[in-house]
């Protein structure tokens, strides 16, 4: 009887790239001590590495549809970010910290789909029936269509789905499974690989909507190979402090809708409870006359977001002064400073400067970088914004306030929540012209450059 033959490689644990001989640094991203051994037995003959048919192409036009609508969670802040539902078919990765909540949102998920007369399959391989059943218990998630099974053979779980049927399969975690064709530990590059792909393979065969979680490294990343990211059609990350009540569950990656949307929930006694009017929750706790304290009309994704950002201007102790942000790019806090600086005469070289988006919340749009500038220049003359302000726009490195995009949205969210004055780009003021007393009822400013923001304001 021949035995399979077996080979030896190293695989970098970052990128996947393989090589016969151990490397201190991967070639392909140049990581260092990346590259760790494994052992590959080669499938048997007419697996499923063998030869098949070649697809007959097609006209696109001519291509079936899948005639059928997303599959609703029952989570409203879940479907925004999935951009409508679960797409059938489609392979959805979520990621994040330990102890975040992503098995919890699983279970609220599963119970939404469930109540809507879907059959659902819970994969775990990291607890067992009773544990899931215990926490399911607590959280009110109990559902006769819910099913259960403590499992990591791949091939065990591709013949459970075959033979249910079920309307959602969730596994739980990627990173604990294993396929028999590979004699390698669970979690390693090859195994997370070749499990996704097979999971990949069943998701658009028989259009099942899989949804795998995974782990993150301590650099915040999914572990396993980047490959992983691209293989899958979705890719949420669920954020978020133990420390506070709240979590973001933010779109990376979707192929069937926006990748700038986010959803934000509240931890609870019962579980996670989606937050409908995130811009009233981030502002619940706002310090009013504070100095070093603005509200931005954020977007993210089409719905607009109210937040606070908040800056401290202290006195430096060593010769090298500090610029931390935390919600904000650093990059950036250190380039607006630095406008500060040279286009408003601010002598700023001295002193340390933190910068904080309250709530927990990360913004990356350039729309911030006018509530930085004001909330630098508030907490440095100790003068106070009026706390029924907004302000929002772009800055160069001219000093010059540059439009951005959705005012109107921005708008309409501020004055619902009680605020009287708006400074914004005159360019986007401009567009207002003739509207004024329209269903607006904001005073609003239009400025040209930070010299002229910080006249209107102080």
């Amino acid at each position: 009887m021949k035995t399979k033959k077996t080979e030896t490689i190293f695989v970098c644990q970052e990128c996947g790239s393989q090589s016969r001989k151990w490397l201190g640094r991967c070639p392909d991203c140049k990581t260092w001590q990346s590259m760790v051994e494994e052992r590959l037995t080669a499938p048997a003959a007419g697996g499923r590495h063998a030869v098949a048919a070649p697809a007959k192409p097609q006209p696109l036009i001519l291509a079936p549809d899948t005639g059928e609508e997303r599959l609703h969670t029952g989570i409203s802040e879940l479907d925004r970010v999935l951009g409508g539902g679960v797409v059938p078919g489609s392979l959805i990765l979520i990621g994040g910290d330990p102890g975040i909540g992503k098995s919890t949102l699983m279970l609220h998920m599963l119970a939404g789909i469930a109540a809507a007369g879907q059959r659902v399959l819970y994969v775990s391989g990291e607890e067992s029936v009773q544990q899931i059943k215990m926490r399911a218990r607590r959280l009110q998630a109990l559902h006769p269509e819910i099913y259960l099974a403590m499992e990591s053979n791949v091939e065990a779980i591709l013949a459970m789905s075959s033979e249910m049927r079920p309307g959602l399969l969730v596994v739980d975690s990627i990173q604990t499974l294993f396929t028999e064709d590979f004699p390698s530990a669970p979690g390693s590059v090859t195994q997370v690989r070749e499990s996704a792909a097979r999971l990949m393979t069943m998701a658009k065969t028989t259009m099942l909507p899989v949804v795998l979680v995974g782990h993150v490294t301590k650099d915040g990343a999914i572990a396993g190979p980047r490959v992983l990211e691209h293989m899958v059609d979705c890719v949420l990350y669920f954020e978020g402090d133990r420390g506070h009540a709240y979590r973001i569950l933010r779109t990376v990656k979707n192929r069937y809708g926006s990748t700038n949307e986010i959803g934000v929930f509240e931890m609870k006694e019962e579980g996670l409870v989606a937050v409908e009017n995130p811009s009233e929750i981030f502002l619940a706790e706002r310090s009013v006359n504070v100095p070093g304290s603005v509200v931005l009309p954020s977007i993210e994704g089409s719905r607009p977001i109210l937040v606070e950002v908040q800056a401290l201007v202290s006195s430096a102790a060593f010769g090298t002064p500090r610029r931390t942000a935390i919600g904000a790019d650093q990059q950036r806090l250190a380039l607006l400073t630095a406008v500060l600086e040279k286009k408003a005469g601010l002598s700023l070289f001295q002193n340390d400067i933190f910068l904080n988006i309250a709530g927990g919340i990360r913004i990356e749009e350039p729309a911030l970088d006018l509530g930085v500038i004001c909330a630098i220049a508030s907490s440095l003359l100790e003068k106070p914004i009026p706390p029924t302000t907004v302000v929002c726009g772009e800055v160069g490195l001219a000093g010059e306030v540059r439009a951005v995009g959705q005012i109107e949205l921005r708008l309409q969210e501020a004055q619902r929540l009680g605020f009287t004055r708006f400074i914004l780009p005159r360019s986007n003021r401009a567009g207002f012209q003739g509207r004024a007393g329209k269903g607006l009822a904001m005073e609003i400013v239009g400025v040209a450059g930070i010299d002229e923001v910080l006249e209107k304001l102080f």
